[in-house]
């Protein structure tokens, strides 16, 4: 534009520094019509903050200058700008510092590769304007020291070549804030921001990294501190709609003092506040908080530090008093009495960081000076140098971004007794440590939104507890969710799952869905009820058989005894015996052995019994026959053939039931089909084949038997055994009809209880319908058991 720009602090030296900071945080709107040349820029509302950073700089410059260790001989001279925050401004007085401030009407002839008029700028607060002075200057390699501008994007080299800073980057800041909200388990809160780069940048940082950690926000506003009231109102709206507790606040100082006008104003409280290191520890904005608003607030700050020194410098304005002096002091002022935001030395922590940058300057500079010609640029020289400010113990380096290691008090706001704000230290956040480890809070009592003792709540959704998963609601964040029960046989142990596990095929799960639970294993034992009957039941049909028994073998002589082959009835009845207890291998825990022997031992005997049946009836028709004339059918079915018969009929079943075994056994399994919270212990079958096989012989032999006792049902009925054992075959065939539809659709060990009583039903029936005749004639009707009444021609009537 052509105005020549003067510093407000300025002194002459060897060496000069310049300095950029805000001595004003705003100004007054200007409309520019580009017809005439705009005005300068009208700056307002003094910052004593930036002036007490400046007096920083000056301190340090004035120890260094009576250094006899440090740039000896060299006196360091500095000249101080005045930015108001404004970015077009910075870059004016960037030129200004770089170029010097002469005015060039004409071409100049002086040479345009000479050195920059400044060696070092230190400077400036925010993010926003140091980015620009950046910008600018970073071509020149001039280096940019800056103690309060935080924005992650300053680490980036290849825009930035020249700026280095001494306070940490929001890189750090921006993760610390969000693993600090996740381990108070806030999962819903609401976020503002300064509408700059600061806060714009370190909010994004925070956004991405409170994603992967689970943390929703509600909401996310900005605004700047220019803004029109209306914008803070829709901002103060979008807040009361909320549902959330919590604010993360991603703001500077001036900001957040806009704010607090405006949130007392609305009576704005009992949220819990999250801050960044620009106002957290800022006094001033604590002692503007009248109303409380900010009482509880957690955050992070710059470690505390103390430059010895420095509190008299500042409060002895007499180093304002120079010749170029632009600022209303005489230097006469005496400020020991007077407590306002200038004579406040809570920004100690910032103060050190102006302190450390303008030592890390002069150890560059001293070494350029000390190596003659054999030393890289100031930017590198600086980002070498590791030093340490020998009289408060405090070593300060670079990495190769430029930055600072990044470490961090965790403050807490607790109100005293008299309405003053103490900034607690609660905890440390150092990122040199392990990833578990940064994050260190120590165990004191914390104070929060409205003095509660109580961590706050801040959640979209309560936490699903065991037993339940979560189930997103659409359109909402992720945060946001409805707890539905685990379905059966599904679990989860852990709060907040997102699924259920299937438990696996042994196990179900409980009744609250937390836990898998072994599941029970049926299968029909001697101590349920069902089965103590089934064998009491086979226990009697054995005691019956065997009392039969006895009745035969003591009449054995008898005529009843006699007529129809005894031989073949005491086999008979030895059979129905093995029949009888062959049930009570199905009873209890499957085995090995228990399963091959089930289903072969009832094979076995019940071809032993229904081949007795069909050689007793056979000798029936062959009788009768046998006293036709001429006819020689005793020779050939005689004893020794009705025995040949019953062996031959029992041996095919015996090899049918060894190949079964060899090829494909029974063998014990474990059902979990039947029933969704029970193992149905069971024997499979092996080979299906084998066992129709063994089922299908049996049924063969019954057909015969029951055909051969059809065709003798009216031979002389003395003598006539076959109407019994048509009789007992049907009970025989009926109950084995009807047990392959009712095994079929019996569930478990209901299946196993239809096939015993499919046993035992048909060994009653033969029992009783061929024997117990008998017996009654034997023991009640003993005048009827002769050898006349056997060959009388008169029916018997038993009953």
């Amino acid at each position: 534009i052509g105005d020549p720009e003067n510093p407000l602090l300025s002194k002459d030296g060897d060496i000069i520094l310049g300095g950029m900071f805000s001595f004003h945080t705003s100004w007054k709107d200007r409309k520019d019509t580009y017809t005439h040349k705009p005005l300068p820029l009208q700056c307002t509302s003094l910052n004593f903050r930036d002036l007490q950073f400046a007096q920083a700089m000056l301190f340090a410059i004035e120890e260094i200058n009576n250094s006899t260790d440090l740039l000896p001989g060299v006196t360091l001279g500095y000249k101080i700008f005045n930015t108001c925050g404004n970015v077009a401004r910075s870059v004016g007085l960037t030129l200004a510092l770089a170029n010097g401030n002469e005015i060039v009407s004409v071409p100049s002839k002086a040479s345009c590769t000479r050195p920059a008029h400044v060696q070092a700028i230190m400077g400036e607060t925010s993010s926003s304007p140091t980015i620009a002075i950046a910008t600018v200057i970073g071509p020149f390699y001039v280096p940019v020291i800056s103690h309060f501008a935080t924005c992650a994007c300053l680490s980036d080299k290849t825009k930035y070549p020249s700026f280095l800073r001494t306070i940490p980057s929001d890189y750090y800041q921006s993760r610390a804030l969000a693993h600090l909200v996740k381990y108070f388990g806030w999962t819903w809160v609401g976020a503002i921001r300064t509408n700059n780069d600061y806060g714009n940048n370190g909010m994004a940082t925070f956004t991405e990294t409170a994603q992967r950690l689970g943390i929703c926000l509600e909401y996310s506003v900005s605004f700047f501190r220019t803004d029109p009231s209306d914008k803070i109102r829709e901002i103060i709206r979008t807040i009361k709609a909320s549902t959330s507790k919590v604010i993360v606040a991603f703001l500077s100082h001036k900001e957040m003092d806009v704010l607090i006008h405006e949130f007392s104003y609305h009576n704005l409280s009992g949220y819990q506040w999250v801050g960044s290191e620009s106002w957290i520890f800022d006094s001033q904005t604590a002692k503007m908080d009248i109303h409380h608003i900010l009482d509880g607030a957690i955050g992070l700050s710059i470690p505390k530090a103390h430059v010895t020194g420095l509190r008299e410098f500042i409060l002895d304005v007499k180093s304002l008093n120079s010749s170029n002096n632009e600022l209303e002091c005489t230097g006469d002022e005496d400020l020991n009495g007077v407590k306002n935001s200038f004579t406040d030395m809570s920004l100690m922590p910032i103060f050190n960081n102006v302190y450390k940058g303008v030592y890390a300057v002069a150890h560059a500079l001293h070494n350029t000076v000390s190596c003659n010609k054999t030393c890289s640029n100031n930017v590198h020289s600086i980002r070498k140098k590791n030093f340490s400010k020998k009289k408060e113990g405090d070593e300060v380096y670079f990495n190769e971004n430029g930055d600072p290691a990044a470490k961090y008090e965790i403050i807490n706001w607790q109100p005293r007794e008299n309405g003053i704000v103490e900034f607690v230290t609660v905890g440390l956040y150092d990122t040199s440590l392990a990833a578990e480890k940064q994050l260190n809070l120590q165990n004191k009592s914390l104070i929060w939104a409205r003095n509660s003792k109580q961590v706050p709540v801040s959640v979209c959704s309560e936490k699903c507890p065991p037993g339940k998963r979560k189930v997103l609601q659409k359109g909402r964040p992720v945060c946001c969710y409805d707890c539905i029960r685990c379905a059966e046989g599904e679990i989860s142990n852990i709060t907040d799952s997102a699924t259920c596990v299937r438990c696996l095929p042994e196990f179900w799960s409980n009744e609250r869905r937390d836990t898998c639970i072994k599941k029970e294993a049926v299968f029909l034992s001697y101590e349920e009820i069902m089965g103590a009957l089934l064998t009491a039941a086979s226990l009697f049909g054995t005691c019956m058989t065997a009392s039969v028994i006895l009745i035969f073998f003591k009449y054995r002589k008898t005529s009843i005894v006699r007529a129809n082959n005894s031989e073949l009835s005491f086999l008979l009845l030895f059979s129905l015996i093995l029949c009888f207890l062959c049930s009570l291998t199905f009873i209890g825990k499957p085995s090995d052995w228990s399963c091959m022997l089930r289903h072969t031992a009832f094979g076995i005997t019940f071809v032993l019994c229904i081949s007795c049946l069909l050689g007793k009836t056979m000798v029936v028709l062959m009788a009768f026959r046998a006293t036709l004339p001429g006819s020689n059918v005793k020779k050939w079915f005689g004893h020794a053939q009705q025995r040949l018969c019953v062996l031959g009929f029992t041996l095919i079943q015996v090899i049918i039931c060894i190949i079964w075994l060899t090829t494909s056994p029974p063998f014990p399994s474990k059902n979990f089909k039947e029933f969704k919270d029970k193992i149905i212990l069971e024997c499979a079958l092996g080979s299906a084949v084998g066992y129709w096989a063994v089922i299908g012989y049996i049924g063969i032999l019954a057909m015969l038997c029951f055909i051969f006792a059809f065709l003798a049902r009216k031979l002389p009925d003395n003598f006539n055994e076959a109407k019994f054992i048509t009789f007992s075959m049907l009970i025989f065939c009926a109950v084995w009809i009807t047990f392959i539809p009712a095994y079929v659709s019996s569930p478990g060990k209901f299946s196993v209880a239809v096939e015993i009583f499919a046993i035992l039903a048909s060994s009653f029936g033969l029992l009783i319908c061929i024997f117990i005749p008998k017996c009654y004639i034997i023991l009640m009707k003993p005048e009827k058991n002769t050898k006349k009444n056997m060959m009388g021609k008169k029916s018997l009537h038993l009953f």
